[in-house]
């Protein structure tokens, strides 16, 4: 094929390379196996060169380079991505790993983030000041993706989305060009990047609202999983009526080892992971119908927000096997809990496990076409994840997470979180924007009409030639 970065004139990557003020790394280089791992170790994708961009001048080149010279173009922030969107085989990945800067500004309590920063870097510069981004549940996440995809996380039911605390956002285009995008330039685009992915350009810095978060007091609960359908069913009625103070993910999961107890390993447990950031004194009244319903193991405490963050960094390192599906449920009626209890009780092995996090509280009270993420009446965001260090057994983590999902799927609302998607093709991609797709598409042929950002959860733009 020739539009093969490996088929391209010598004479060109030479060119590119004096452009560059970051590496470049290709195959022949001694670390380009090391370069091309992403967290999901499943991913085994060999493109044809890295361009580790460490300003927007690199970025700039990059996609010019891409383009002029017809390359498939993946982009990588933090490489979390489940489906390995952030690489692609024989093409150009731009890597903006060395895009990293964080400025807390206090007295407008904001912080502005490099599109390579991990948001463990975020919560390290914030965490000082008392601040704050709601932001997932991993701290090695990328900032870029996570964000571009929505955020859902600990803060959620509190303070929103990560999308709705995104205040402006800086870009290069498709054609090279530079923009900045808020709410007064180029708000189309600015709509557009809460929610609709990485499709309509590279984003190079964000911008984000901070809030008050210092300490928080959180952590697990955990019942056997024979009680599953009687917690979730306490829990739907429970955490829609309490304050956004608190937020709380439920989960079936296998205890898997240190730094739980030893009676608890290796058992299946229906579990919740709490977050409450409001005031402490009102903890306890508020956490007792928790402790009403007994639960068999407890360690929920106060720590500082970084902390929450950091809880599953050391059982989810980067290289483990990871297979998703995802769905929005609105209710947990009778049969989605008896799946739920079915596949919990057969989960493959210790790693693996489903989560539904809720888009309940702040998360909820944002329109539904003022961002392009169309569920906001959905009451959870779950996702399944078949999980194991063994490639020998990615085909058993597979098939279990396909299956829980097939199980669950006519239940659902319809469509996915994007962030929680593989490579699904487009009638999943379609079904998780809903009544935004259309305009999505519009915003898409005005700023990358010939779909050169199309390693994502891809949204055609609305040309003839490309649908």
């Amino acid at each position: 094929m020739k539009n093969l970065v490996k088929n391209l004139d010598p004479s060109l990557i030479e060119e590119f390379v004096l452009k560059l003020r970051g590496k470049i790394v290709i195959p022949t280089d001694t670390v380009y196996d090391e370069t091309r791992k992403v967290y999901n170790g499943m991913i085994n994708k060999k493109p044809g060169m890295f361009a580790m961009c460490v300003d927007v001048a690199d970025v700039i080149a990059s996609v010019n380079f891409g383009r002029e010279n017809n390359l498939l173009i993946a982009v990588r922030g933090g490489g979390h991505n489940g489906g390995g969107l952030g690489l692609c085989n024989d093409g150009l990945v731009i890597d903006l790993s060395g895009l990293k800067f964080v400025r807390v500004d206090t007295a407008n309590k904001t912080v502005r983030v490099g599109g390579g920063n991990i948001w463990g870097e975020v919560d390290h510069a914030t965490h000082p000041f008392g601040l704050a981004v709601p932001a997932g549940i991993i701290s090695t996440t990328g900032v870029g993706g996570l964000t571009l995809g929505g955020g859902v996380g600990h803060l959620s039911r509190k303070y929103g989305l990560t999308i709705d605390n995104l205040l402006e956002a800086d870009m290069v285009l498709a054609d090279g060009s530079f923009v900045t995008v808020n709410a007064e330039q180029n708000s189309d685009l600015f709509w557009a990047i809460r929610g609709g992915g990485g499709n309509f350009g590279i984003v190079t810095s964000f911008k984000f609202k901070v809030h008050p978060v210092k300490n928080v007091i959180g952590g697990p609960t955990l019942w056997p999983i024979e009680k599953t359908e009687e917690i979730m069913e306490w829990y739907h009625k429970f955490l829609l009526n309490a304050p956004d103070d608190l937020n709380g993910f439920i989960t079936t999961m296998i205890i898997p080892g240190a730094p739980f107890p030893e009676h608890l390993h290796n058992k299946k447990f229906c579990g919740i992971v709490w977050c409450y950031a409001g005031n402490p004194d009102k903890f306890e009244e508020l956490f007792k119908p928790v402790r009403d319903m007994n639960p068999f193991f407890e360690h929920v405490g106060e720590m500082p927000y970084p902390s929450i963050q950091t809880l599953f960094d050391g059982l989810m390192p980067p290289g483990l096997q990871w297979y998703w599906r995802a769905d929005f449920f609105n209710e947990l009626g009778p049969e989605i809990r008896a799946q739920h209890l079915k596949f919990g009780s057969k989960i493959p092995t210790p790693l693996s496990q489903m989560h539904l996090y809720p888009i309940s509280g702040a998360a909820s009270r944002v329109g539904l076409e003022e961002t392009p993420w169309a569920y906001r009446d959905a009451n959870y965001a779950g996702v399944i994840v078949g999980v194991d260090p063994d490639p020998k057994n990615a085909d058993k983590i597979t098939k279990w997470c396909k299956s829980y999902w097939e199980a669950l799927h006519p239940y659902s609302s319809g469509g996915a979180y994007s962030n929680f998607m593989m490579d699904e093709g487009q009638d999943r991609v379609k079904a998780s924007y809903k009544h935004n797709y259309n305009r999505l598409r519009e915003i898409k042929r005005k700023y990358d009409p010939t779909n050169l950002f199309r390693v994502n959860q891809n949204i055609k733009p609305s040309n003839p030639s490309l649908t």
